[in-house]
């Protein structure tokens, strides 16, 4: 088994990782319901990404892998930046998902845990490192920490080919979120584990 370094990322590293996350999120279902036209795309996502997981460069929560994956975590207490979140999708999401975002939101709003807990807003593999277990050995890293601290891990899985990985590193499916013609997310919840 290949053992992959998992390093934090620096603020100065900012910039590369949320390139990484950007190559990931290009053939995400929920991202491109988003923003369906390409270039709408590559210039709303990584200020979404900074929006969404942003935190973790200040928190020293971000992770990489070289520079070929990356996952943002949130710890317990930090939040996204809902507001810059906002306004970003009414400035650049489609038509189509400003109706049926809100709803979406609504539902993404109600499964998430109020207890502490670690959040993972984003994890993405460049694709042409994916296949290589870089994202188990991102999740890896940080199930560890929460094992470590008794505390639980939150994701929403915007890509339902993706659970199958989460459920082997021990998140649980909660339900379902969808919203008019979005495609299909999935709230995932782990409970720290003893090692």
């Amino acid at each position: 088994m290949t053992t992959h370094a998992v390093d934090i990322a620096t603020a100065a590293e900012e910039a590369a990782v949320i390139a990484i996350l950007t190559l990931a999120f290009g053939s995400d279902p929920a991202t491109r319901w988003t923003w369906p036209e390409p270039k709408a795309f590559l210039e709303a996502f990584p200020r979404f990404a900074k929006a969404f997981g942003g935190a973790a460069f200040e928190r020293s929560t971000a992770h990489r892998i070289g520079f070929a994956g990356a996952a943002l975590w949130l710890p317990p207490g930090t939040a996204p930046d809902e507001a810059a979140i906002g306004a970003l999708m009414q400035s650049t999401a489609d038509a189509q998902t400003a109706i049926d975002g809100p709803r979406l939101m609504q539902q993404m709003a109600s499964y998430h845990p109020r207890e502490p807990h670690w959040y993972l807003p984003l994890i993405g593999i460049d694709p042409a490192h994916q296949g290589k277990g870089l994202g188990g050995a991102l999740l890896r890293h940080a199930t560890d920490i929460c094992d470590r601290d008794g505390v639980p891990a939150y994701l929403e899985s915007s890509n339902v080919r993706n659970v199958p990985l989460y459920e082997r590193h021990g998140f649980q499916v909660m339900g379902t979120i969808q919203a008019g013609g979005s495609p299909t997310i999935v709230p995932m919840l782990r409970k720290p584990m003893r090692r």
